[in-house]
């Protein structure tokens, strides 16, 4: 068949006007290279976890919206933090002006995280902490919150996301140099693989490298040598693949291209088993790559915004086809604000009726056979192996990344997008076409300015109260062991218990390796 159109995805994979049986292999959902899914009955046996991100002002009102969201149906809860908790730094911190409670909720000491999660019982939900730079202090409060309330730390089940790479690479959110940042890492894949067994120790996330700007196929070969880098410097530490693996997972984005995003999750679930192989894994659970997913923050749009609820509803659908385990879906106002409650209700509705009323998770890998979605799996795959293997050829990703190589690759990838969008060959409805002028009244969802004030009165009181002289020794207990090979998260827990903030640990050890600029 020939067609003078030629049609291209945003990878730069052109896409035939017709496939055919060519590239199509039998494989099984459960086994080894795991396309088609890392269980063998995938949803037919259990839907993914029904997540709704959220988080904002204090520690009470994000609370309350937990609340909302476990009485409609989410199964698994899903935090985001401010900006000074994600960077180290207090409420009451000169650098944290401003910024309060605007993007997350504010976390400054254990006080915070029992109000964040009172009256909800940690054995019974998992938790998803999006959190890198400070999130051993975060998984640290976590644990000592989990003890308080008198649960089985053996028992608690969630994720810090932990993964620095990305946050160089694309999203900068970063305290610590690579090197350090890398120890803290490999120390939390230590502790938890004797502690906290059912914890998942990073998400090695490729979201942020797509909101960032990169294409399908640089997201997925980024995440996976960041994912490369992390089990090497575990394998270094001396650690066991087939145990540490089991508890990596992985956090993608998805965008609006159905059949692409499908693609990418099942050529990244083949690529990684092959990669683990690669490095020394024989236990099948250690070879799954297993990955939560958010809908395209960057594929909302402000005009119309109404029409995002579609595009979720799409990147939903691509979600549940690759075999997701984990389902964020954003709210259609999040290009405005943060979401409204009934903008979070329609989102996790959206997964409900896909998941309950549309068919898709009647059979495993439904996709599975088709000409265009086989070739196309084939085709990602083999061109995210040729950027991780430049990647390899100049020392792996912390290299890469020291060498500015996916910061630019990624600026690129965004130029050409956003280039493609002015001069209309990338269409986007209610942009660059079908634009209308009616007036947006979207409500918008609005942070009280008061929250640093109230936070700030809380560290006060809580400082005034504690027992300074065992909070300063605990401080410095971490500047020594940041000084030597001994795992850094039992002092850190006591730190916390002991009532010291995330600001004050985080600053100790800035102390020790510096900032990265």
């Amino acid at each position: 068949m020939s067609t003078e159109k030629k049609v291209m995805l945003d990878s730069g994979i052109e896409v035939q006007p017709i496939y055919t049986t060519a590239n199509i292999q039998e494989e099984f959902p459960g086994k080894y290279p795991y396309t088609r899914g890392v269980h063998e009955g995938m949803y037919r046996d259990k839907l993914w976890t029904m997540r709704q991100y959220a988080g904002f002002s204090t520690a009470k009102a994000s609370n309350e919206r937990y609340h909302f969201l476990l009485s409609q149906g989410v199964t698994g809860l899903s935090v985001a933090f401010d900006l000074p908790t994600q960077i180290g730094y207090d409420s009451d911190d000169d650098m944290a002006d401003g910024e309060v409670g605007k993007v997350g909720v504010a976390i400054d000491s254990i006080e915070d995280m029992e109000e964040l999660f009172a009256g909800i019982e940690l054995e019974k939900v998992s938790t998803s902490m999006t959190i890198n730079a400070t999130g051993f202090i975060l998984l640290a409060l976590y644990i000592a919150l989990a003890k308080k309330k008198g649960s089985d730390v053996k028992k608690i089940s969630g994720t810090i996301q932990n993964d620095i790479l990305k946050e160089y690479a694309a999203r900068g959110t970063y305290i610590y140099p690579p090197k350090p940042s890398m120890r803290i890492i490999t120390d939390i894949f230590e502790y938890c693989s004797k502690e906290v067994p059912k914890w998942n120790t990073i998400s090695i996330s490729g979201y942020h490298i797509r909101e960032a700007g990169a294409d399908a196929v640089q997201e997925l070969a980024f995440t996976l040598s960041n994912g490369k880098a992390y089990l090497k410097a575990a394998i270094e530490k001396g650690l066991d693949i087939n145990v540490f693996a089991k508890r990596l997972s992985f956090f993608f984005n998805a965008h609006n291209n159905l059949f692409e995003e499908v693609a990418k999750f099942r050529a990244a679930r083949r690529m990684w088993a092959n990669i683990t192989k690669e490095l020394g894994a024989t236990n099948e659970e250690a070879m799954k790559l297993r990955f939560h997913t958010q809908t395209g923050g960057s594929t909302l749009t402000a005009q119309q915004p109404q029409n995002n609820i579609v595009r979720v509803a799409i990147q939903t659908m691509a979600a549940v086809l690759g075999g997701t385990q984990s389902l964020h879906t954003n709210g259609f106002d999040e290009a405005l604000s943060l979401p409204t409650e009934a903008a979070a209700s329609i989102a996790l509705r959206t997964q409900q009726i896909v998941a309950f009323e549309s068919g898709v998770t009647d059979t495993v890998d439904p996709l599975a056979g088709s000409y265009y979605v086989e070739t196309l799996t084939n085709e990602i795959e083999e061109q995210a192996w040729l950027l991780i293997k430049k990647i390899d050829l100049m020392g792996g990703a912390v290299d890469a990344i020291e060498q500015g190589f996916m910061q630019e690759q990624i600026a690129k990838s965004s130029y050409a997008y956003t280039k493609a969008i002015e001069n209309n060959t990338k269409i986007i409805i209610g942009v660059n076409q079908f634009v209308s002028k009616e007036k947006n009244d979207t409500p918008v969802f609005k942070i009280d300015e008061s929250i640093r004030k109230i936070q700030s009165d809380k560290l006060a009181t809580l400082k005034a109260n504690r027992n300074n002289e065992v909070a300063s020794a605990c401080i410095q207990k971490i500047k020594d062991i940041a000084h030597s090979a001994e795992n850094l998260m039992p002092s850190v827990i006591e730190a916390v218990e002991n009532k010291c903030t995330l600001g004050e640990i985080a600053h100790a050890l800035r102390s020790v390796w510096g900032e990265w600029q």
